[in-house]
């Protein structure tokens, strides 16, 4: 069962708190980061992208690491960060019609390591090494993990009905940024915190949904320092079913020695191709592919796809197994420099765009992962394709710190 509990945050004041939140770390580059955070001394950015603060802007510099510590140290002498008393919060963002809410508490590492949090995709090294030395050097958990949850656990109706009580209350932060609101409010009354950590102590497994990386570098963290706070890590926890899962979509750079002509003559094998007008918005099974100027929609042929097992059926897989690796050669979507990726947040005018930058080039425009597909995987101990899932909105940054003194 699952362990959760509250925890000593830093928190900035109400009057500070959109100065200080920022989107996170791995959304934005060094020099967008640098924009946001300019004229902004106390955006959270100077600790999740200490490198903007360096002459030499090297993130994994022996100095961006100490900078990001000064620059957590900075912010709490200068009260832009403030530690609070242990306690829950919840946190609820609103992106359109879309509203998803979700209970912030700590979670153990060790249950991480042990598969009661599972995981359904391969993490880098390179990435989980860089979060370990930021983690371990600053000496907290400056970002939290998304964790999701099936509403059927026992344990999931008492969320919702302390969920329910907490958010009719008058919220600690309430703003907009980038288009979506963020509303949070304090859980610390015993009796409530008490409910929620009983709740998710009858809930068998939580999954990962967004922040693989983190949770493999606080795993790492937890078994290279002493102190009991290393050894949990925060995270939002929501249940499945409010989360919203958008395509990640791919565009390929080159047609592997094809023409246009002849690499549409090679997916009718497996599809049915029709040109469209407009950018389609693919079903399950179907594909929108944008090449020399024109979009088409592929519908995968009937028995295609096998759909008794769990990853040939996702769609990213599909596309893998029917275009990437035979008619375009691309093996290892992780490593071929041919392939990039594309986060349904940024639509399909982003695969124009970049398909027209470059001639030769095609893109696909794919349909969502669902949630309840993330967790089968995980369920069988299985990995997804590379770049299956992109969750948004995404968490905000600098709203709760985890210090491990």
């Amino acid at each position: 069962m699952a362990t959760f509990r509250p925890f000593a945050a830093l928190r900035p004041p109400r009057e500070l708190v959109e100065a200080v939140a920022a989107p996170p770390y791995d959304v934005v580059d060094t020099p967008e980061a640098a924009a946001l955070a300019e004229g902004n001394p106390d955006s959270f950015l100077h600790v999740t992208r200490p490198e903007i603060d360096l002459a030499e802007p090297d993130p994994h510099s022996d100095a961006a690491y100490e900078q990001a510590r000064s620059a957590l140290d900075d912010a709490v002498r200068r009260g832009s960060l403030v530690r609070h008393e242990p306690a829950l919060l919840v946190y609820r963002q609103q992106m359109g019609p879309a509203v998803q809410t979700g209970v912030v508490g700590c979670v153990s590492a060790r249950e991480y390591r042990e598969g009661v949090i599972a995981t359904h995709e391969f993490t880098r090294p390179d990435k989980e090494d860089d979060r370990t030395r930021h983690i371990d050097t600053l000496g907290a958990h400056d970002e939290p993990v998304m964790l999701m949850y099936r509403t059927d656990e026992p344990g999931a109706a008492d969320v919702a009905d302390v969920l329910a009580a907490v958010t009719s209350t008058e919220p600690e932060y309430d703003f907009s940024a980038d288009g979506v609101r963020h509303t949070l409010w304090d859980v610390s009354e015993p009796s409530l915190v008490t409910r929620l950590v009983e709740a998710f102590g009858r809930v068998s497994r939580l999954y990962v949904a967004d922040g693989h990386h983190r949770c493999a570098a606080a795993s790492r963290v937890s078994q290279l320092r002493d102190e009991a706070e290393a050894s949990v890590f925060p995270a939002t926890v929501l249940a499945a079913d409010e989360l919203t899962v958008m395509a990640y979509n791919r565009v390929v750079r080159d047609l592997a020695g094809h023409d246009t002509a002849s690499f549409l003559a090679a997916l009718e094998a497996s599809f049915t191709v029709t040109p469209v007008p407009a950018a389609p918005e693919p079903a399950r099974h179907q594909f929108g592919v944008y090449l020399d100027r024109r979009w088409y929609l592929l519908d995968t042929r009937p028995g295609t796809v096998d759909e008794s097992d769990v990853i040939a059926r996702l769609d990213v897989a599909v596309l893998a197994e029917r275009v990437l690796e035979p008619i375009l050669g691309i093996a290892d979507q992780r490593t071929d420099a041919r392939i990039s990726f594309v986060g349904g947040i940024r639509g399909t005018d982003e695969l124009v765009r970049r398909v027209d930058a470059v001639p030769g080039s095609v893109a696909f425009a794919l349909h969502a992962t669902s949630t309840v597909d993330v967790m089968d995987v995980a369920d069988l101990g299985e990995v997804m394709p590379p770049k299956s899932t992109w969750f948004e909105p995404k968490l905000r940054s600098g709203l709760f710190v985890h210090p491990f003194a």
